[in-house]
């Protein structure tokens, strides 16, 4: 083409960028013209005033100079002569502006290789502004992409339309990534950097695992289960505390779904991540042992000042409650926000002697058992009074060391038996005597309901007395002087009844 690009490509090259990149035709087209002004400069030379047209249509690039009109030419970029100027403006006078054609017939293998790269470099600065016009408002979401290469240790995930970086530091740990291989990932900034606007992701921030429940809890989405608190260590473990302030919801089975549906579909995008949803509570007590399931905690020491618990577990639940190389505590701790340190409750052990001794004591309190059979009844294998009351004097008979003594001890226990039975008949006996007395109480009870029936008077005046004692107290008159005068007429009042 004459006029230095070709209409078909043009038009072509402006519906590409308009549907693939997203940048308006006309945007596109300002950034070619500007391209194409800084390689016609390049091309046509210095000038005062240079400037290029592009229809959109046609395709077709024209370049103008703008030249001042002299009667002498002194300078050829920036002045036309008056006779010249009169070609293109009839009444053209010394000091008039004209505009010239000055469209070169081929812009030359340089001159298109700069308005290529203008325009490339333009398309550039026009995508990562799209990025942050995009993005901006998505923080916090999450995005599937491709694996499309690998930046030394960071991943470069592509979006469709744009590309994303997976920072080595929010990558988790154990997994491994291949070229084509689809993710997802949380959005977690979009970034302004040297290159322009950046789209930072990660898999490994805590808030990853919480958009995800959002997505597949749908309690979680309304709003009727709520995630208090989350610590994480990016795959190996998770721990989750949800509350609800409906009563009627359980927000653990909620987060679990039926038969586990909806927490295993959260693990598998975890690539097995272990997640444990725990209660919260506002009791701290109750929230810390929450939080160090599935050990079984014995008892707690708080000092709120520091905000330090102190955890006393059962030996055998020590290594649970820490968990491996401390994960548990430590996520425990995150989670509820306070120092915790954990120990074994020291339990007080007794010793083979002193089980043996406490037995042989238990054997000499019997009637005619001394400590030498009783350490040989030990001996023997029976180590309680109810083990010996089970044995019979044929099972005694059969061991050498207590043959000689079977009767003896036979005796003993028979006399524990008559002790027994004895107590058993004073309880009896104690039971009865209560029963009878119980049984006298409620015959008597018709009789004293019929003398108070029969007796209105002194029923009445009873509280007549408790109500002048503190008048005769407030006068100041002494009681001594009144009481016998009034038990008097209370006998006179009787005797005349």
């Amino acid at each position: 083409m004459d006029k230095g690009i070709n209409s078909a490509e043009f038009l072509a090259l402006l519906d590409f960028y308009e549907k693939e990149k997203g940048i308006s035709r006309e945007a596109l087209t300002e950034a070619i013209n500007e391209s194409i002004l800084a390689a016609a400069k390049k091309a046509v030379g210095a000038s005062r005033d240079l400037r290029v047209e592009t229809d959109p249509k046609s395709g077709e690039i024209r370049a103008f100079a703008r030249l001042l009109v002299v009667d002498r030419v002194q300078n050829e970029q920036d002045e036309i002569s008056r006779f010249d100027a009169m070609k293109f403006k009839e009444d053209a006078k010394a000091g008039d502006e004209i505009e010239k054609e000055v469209t070169p017939a081929g812009f030359g293998r340089i001159a298109a290789q700069y308005a290529n790269q203008n325009l490339k470099q333009y398309i550039r600065r026009a995508e990562k502004a799209l990025i942050f016009e995009e993005f901006k408002d998505r923080t916090g979401d999450i995005v599937r992409g491709t694996v499309r290469r690998f930046e030394r240790s960071d991943v470069i995930i592509d979006l469709g339309r744009y590309e994303a970086l997976l920072p080595n530091r929010e990558r988790v740990p154990i997994e491994e990534y291949q070229p084509g291989e689809q993710l997802r990932c949380y959005v977690k900034a979009v970034e302004e950097t040297g290159r322009g606007p950046e789209i930072i992701l990660s898999r490994a921030d805590p808030n990853f695992v919480i958009k995800l429940f959002t997505q597949e809890v749908t309690e979680i989405a309304d709003g009727t289960v709520e995630i208090i608190a989350v610590a994480r260590e990016p795959g190996w473990r998770t721990k989750l505390a949800v509350h609800s302030a409906d009563s009627r919801v359980d927000p653990v089975g909620a987060c679990v779904g039926l038969r586990g549906q909806r927490v295993k579909n959260i693990v598998r995008e975890l690539n097995n991540e272990k997640v444990d949803i725990i209660h919260w509570s506002s009791d701290i007590n109750t929230f810390v042992v929450e939080a160090l399931k599935p050990a079984e905690i014995q008892r707690l020491k708080i000092n709120e000042a520091n905000k330090r618990i102190q955890v006393f577990v059962n030996e055998d639940q020590l290594s649970l409650a820490i968990g491996k190389r401390g994960q548990n505590a430590r996520l425990a701790q995150k989670l509820v926000g306070w120092h915790i340190d954990i120990e074994a409750d020291k339990v007080e052990v007794v010793s083979f002697d002193d089980q043996v001794a406490s037995a042989v004591a238990a054997m000499t309190a019997l009637p005619g058992i001394d400590d030498a059979l009783a350490q040989t009844l030990v001996q023997s294998g029976f180590h309680s009074v109810a083990d010996l009351q089970q044995a019979e004097a044929a099972d005694l008979a059969e061991i050498p060391d207590l043959a000689p003594h079977a009767e003896t001890i036979m005796t003993a226990l028979a006399s524990l038996k008559d002790s027994a039975s004895a107590d058993e008949e004073d309880e009896a006996d104690a039971m009865e005597a209560t029963e009878a007395t119980a049984e006298e109480e409620i015959a008597a009870e018709p009789e004293a309901i019929e003398q108070a029936e029969t007796e209105p008077v002194e029923a009445a005046e009873k509280p007549v007395v408790e109500e002048t004692e503190p008048e005769a107290e407030s006068s100041g008159e002494t009681a001594p002087t009144e009481t016998p005068d009034t038990d008097d007429e209370s006998n006179a009042e009787t005797e005349t009844a």
